[in-house]
């Protein structure tokens, strides 16, 4: 668990070390965060579902080279659209609606054939987000169905516990992408504040709460606190 956090930890951190991101960082953090999360549903699938083969299905060269596998699938994911943006001709206004470098901002200000960029991100979202999620449900599923079929009402209780800190940085992952992509492609009549605040929180809000998330959840990370806000009263 520990290694996929740090994963996740990777793409929230490349992402959010300057106020002005580039979009080789945002069209890699996204693809690559996705592949995290899936990842780490495989974690808690085989943690719950074969628990006596845990250590020899997820051994430590074999979550090195997932992780290797998300880096790869990531780069070669967003090399074609990022290659294409350096040789677009520029003419519109040099102004950006966001903070930072968003990949439908640059395509707005290009006076270039954008239509390969436009189609293949639109397909990039559908097809990386929806692939992830539906394996993500897929595994969740399977995992509550064998949560159900253990006898004790607290050997349910505890493994449902170990599954809320995942859906919940899934949740926190998807819904505000999601949000940010039907407002650029649907959403052109609402207000420039909406895409700025959308932007803003699709940026903020993940890494945020994934901290809080799986802060709340490791026992480790809460015993540190706990003795650091005891040293403070003392």
């Amino acid at each position: 668990m520990f290694y996929f956090l740090a994963m996740l930890a990777l793409p929230d951190l490349c992402m959010r070390l300057s106020t002005v991101h580039t979009v080789l960082g945002i069209l890699w953090g996204l693809s690559q965060e996705s592949g995290v999360l899936l990842a780490m549903a495989f974690d808690h699938f085989t943690a719950i579902c074969n628990p006596l083969r845990y250590t020899s299905i997820l051994t430590n060269v074999r979550i090195i080279k997932i992780g290797l596998g998300i880096l790869v699938r990531s780069f070669m994911f967003i090399i074609a659209p990022i290659t294409r943006l350096k040789f677009f001709h520029y003419c519109h206004s040099h102004v950006l609606s966001h903070s930072f470098c968003l990949h439908q901002d640059l395509l707005r200000l290009a006076c270039s054939d954008i239509r390969f960029n436009s189609f293949y991100a639109l397909a990039l979202v559908i097809c990386t987000l929806l692939f992830d999620s539906m394996l993500i449900l897929i595994s969740y599923a399977l995992i509550l169905h064998s949560v159900l079929a253990i006898a004790s009402w607290e050997g349910r209780l505890k493994s449902l516990q170990t599954c809320v800190s995942r859906i919940c940085a899934v949740l926190v992952f998807y819904i505000p992408i999601i949000g940010l992509t039907m407002v650029h492609r649907f959403g052109k009549h609402f207000s420039p504040v909406v895409q700025v605040l959308m932007g803003s929180i699709y940026i903020i809000f993940p890494p945020l709460m994934n901290s809080i998330i799986y802060s709340v959840k490791t026992q480790q990370i809460c015993s540190r606190i706990q003795e650091w806000f005891s040293m403070k009263r003392k």
